[in-house]
């Protein structure tokens, strides 16, 4: 976790946040927040004071994590990126999409509650809504989300309680140092994001 931490702050000039861990109590992982009903344990804020805790040194980031070595990695959102979250199957279905099409694309996360984070310009989540519109739908109806200010996503190898581990689907590069914009990928994510919202209702039926 150190590592991951100090490396994101030190070759993305990302900022880092530690975050809650898992700890053993009673023979089972609990969160620290202490919570037994914890929606995402071992990987959320430890306090509302979050995001001014966040850096960009490697160096603080080092000694944030050599503090607590089991901390969560979390990335806050409309600083150096702001994320496109979507449902796994149409988050992989307009990746396979995009990569035909030779679109750029920045670093991809794949999330244990099966969804996969694209990492863009950030401004997404301000005008996504309005972008996911003019296709014709409502983001909140295809499932289709924007993480901007005040917001975060876990970053890997965060492990979140039983369910599993933060991925990278693709990892920060020299590549992808550059991030897309919202508008070259919102059009492939839309339609993979109404396509499988319509074959969910038609499973239902």
């Amino acid at each position: 976790m150190l590592d991951a931490a100090v490396r994101y702050a030190e070759e993305r000039h990302w900022d880092v946040c530690p975050g809650t861990w898992l700890e053993a109590v009673e023979g089972a992982e609990r969160c620290s927040c202490g919570d037994t009903g914890c929606a995402a344990p071992g990987a959320h804020p430890s306090g509302p004071d979050w995001a001014g805790r966040a850096t960009g040194s490697g160096a603080a980031a080092r000694r944030m994590w050599s503090r607590r070595p089991k901390a969560s990695i979390l990335l806050p959102t409309g600083h150096a990126f702001d994320t496109i979250d979507v449902p796994e199957s149409a988050g992989f279905m307009a990746l396979a999409r995009m990569e035909r099409m030779g679109l750029p694309l920045g670093p991809v996360t794949h999330s244990p509650d099966r969804r996969v984070h694209f990492f863009v310009l950030p401004g997404a989540a301000a005008k996504s809504e309005g972008l996911v519109r003019k296709l014709g739908w409502q983001a909140a109806a295809i499932d289709l989300t924007a993480r901007g200010e005040g917001a975060y996503v876990t970053g890997p190898p965060t492990r979140i309680g039983g369910y599993g581990t933060v991925q990278w689907v693709r990892r920060p590069t020299a590549a992808n140092r550059w991030l897309p914009d919202a508008e070259e990928l919102i059009s492939p994510l839309a339609y993979a994001c109404a396509r499988e919202a319509a074959d969910t209702r038609d499973r239902s039926r």
